[in-house]
């Protein structure tokens, strides 16, 4: 009975239906939510003006302060760990061979790389860089459309990488 289960339902990373909806979801995530605001709001600041920029600017400067404040106090360890976890990860999947890890690190790496430009950008605005919201309404769309480039690119290698996987493994027995 469990047989025929495991057989009709594939529990592969890249042939499992479930992995492809966490990575379409993380990445509309993270180019909808950039530094925790949402874009919408940073759109209707640049249309609207007024309370719709104060709102923009208050929450852009909370959540600039608070992941810098973090950075300070366990940054160095943070980035060690995650290291770590990304080497790991890279180990088990590139060089031992497991699907799983080759997936969690195509979902993960370039999801770093987008973090570290949000990080970036709060470092710009606590510095002050940004002293008005026009400024940083357009330092946003920037980085939304550099963090939807990366997703783009990142969905296109991991399908193909994929495929790759899922045709050689089915060829191959």
């Amino acid at each position: 009975m469990t047989d025929s289960l495991f057989s009709t339902i594939d529990l592969r990373s890249f042939s499992n239906v479930w992995f492809w909806l966490v990575l379409a979801v993380a990445w509309s995530n993270a180019s909808h939510f950039l530094l925790g605001v949402p874009f919408d709001l940073v759109q209707s600041a640049r249309r609207k003006g007024g309370a719709a920029m104060a709102d923009f600017e208050t929450l852009a400067r909370i959540q600039s302060r608070r992941r810098m404040e973090i950075m300070e106090r366990a940054g160095v360890w943070l980035v060690a760990f995650w290291m770590a976890v990304l080497s790991a990860l890279a180990v088990l999947g590139f060089r031992y061979g497991l699907e799983f890890a080759q997936a969690v690190l195509l979902l993960l790496g370039p999801l770093t790389l987008a973090a570290w430009l949000t990080l970036r950008l709060a470092a710009r605005i606590e510095r002050g860089l940004y002293p008005e919201g026009t400024a940083m309404a357009r330092a946003f769309g920037r980085l939304r459309i550099l963090v939807q480039a990366i997703g783009l690119f990142t969905i296109l290698v991991t399908t193909m990488w994929g495929m790759w996987q899922n045709l050689t493994l089915r060829a191959l027995g």
